[in-house]
């Protein structure tokens, strides 16, 4: 029982230490040196080269390094078996911890006391309080929910949008067309956590903050090409928006010449709001492994159908 771990960014050595750890029978193999390639079964993968996991023959289950799932459906010749995305509790807390870290920084004006502090000036603001303020959760999956609940456990007045119809206590659920136009109305504090899906790039436009409160605030911590980028810029020249907090951009690194970098009302932080950390997410993966063993159903599958 082989598994193989194929990250082009990721340094196998935790995940070595992990698995030895929590699985010491298995059999971990790390890319480029898979040894047989007829003896592995799993593959744990982000952002491999395309085509890579055809070479696979025996392989029967690939899992997600990090949540989205994007990149690897974008490789034309991605096998056609079981694909898991990476559900576990560290990255899941991680994404509400930086969800609830922006939508503060934008709720109590840190970025003006910032720039207070930089110019030497003493001017307190007025405040409102949490529950005062209105703050949308684009999509509501295991991230998205988490966020909504985290935000509402401060206090603020939260609600969520996804496709179809999901129910959360104490959070205002919306979907479909009529749902999206509903929660953007509300959304003094809009967060983009969707999945990447040819539906949802460029989400995040000229007509949907278009849509919003005039001063509102954008956070995605999803993927960059939800943004359109010139949109953006334009919407926060115009004053239609008031700033923006963006951890993920179409091109990664983010280019030292782009305008985000040096823009006063915008936060880049570099693809870092919930990395996966080998010590939780190793057992999430260990689970499925023992259940796919065992002959029992995978949780967590990707449907390709969706994208997600």
């Amino acid at each position: 029982m082989s598994l193989l771990f194929l990250s082009t960014t990721d340094s196998p050595d935790p995940w070595v230490e992990e698995f030895r750890r929590q699985m010491p029978e298995l059999d971990l193999r790390v890319w480029p040196e898979t040894g047989d390639p007829h003896d592995i079964r799993y593959a744990l993968v982000w952002k491999p080269p395309p085509g890579e996991l055809r070479r696979l023959p025996a392989l029967e289950v690939m899992f997600s390094l990090g949540a989205g799932v994007d990149a690897l459906l974008g490789d034309p010749e991605l096998p056609d078996l079981p694909l898991v995305r990476m559900v576990e509790h560290g990255l899941t807390e991680g994404m509400a911890e930086y969800v609830a870290l922006q939508a503060l920084y934008w709720h109590r004006n840190m970025h003006a006391y910032l720039a207070s502090q930089r110019g030497g000036v003493w001017q307190p603001l007025p405040e409102r309080l949490a529950r005062e303020r209105r703050v949308g959760i684009l999509g509501l999956g295991e991230l998205g929910s988490a966020a909504a609940r985290t935000l509402a456990g401060l206090g603020f007045d939260a609600a969520g949008w996804s496709r179809t119809q999901r129910q959360l206590p104490g959070i205002a659920c919306l979907h479909g067309r009529d749902g999206l136009d509903t929660l953007l109305a509300r959304s003094e504090i809009l967060v983009c956590l969707l999945p990447l899906t040819p539906e949802t790039r460029g989400i995040l436009d000229a007509r949907t903050f278009s849509r919003l409160p005039r001063g509102a605030v954008v956070i995605n911590a999803a993927r960059g090409a939800h943004v359109v980028d010139a949109d953006l810029l334009e919407a926060l020249a115009s004053g239609r928006l008031a700033g923006a907090s963006l951890d993920v951009f179409t091109r990664e690194p983010l280019p030292p010449d782009h305008p985000f970098w040096s823009h006063p009302a915008i936060v880049v932080t570099p693809h870092a709001a919930a990395p996966t950390h080998a010590r939780t997410a190793t057992a999430s993966v260990v689970e499925q492994i023992r259940r796919h063993r065992a002959g029992l159903p995978l949780t967590n599958l990707v449907d390709r159908s969706r994208g997600y």
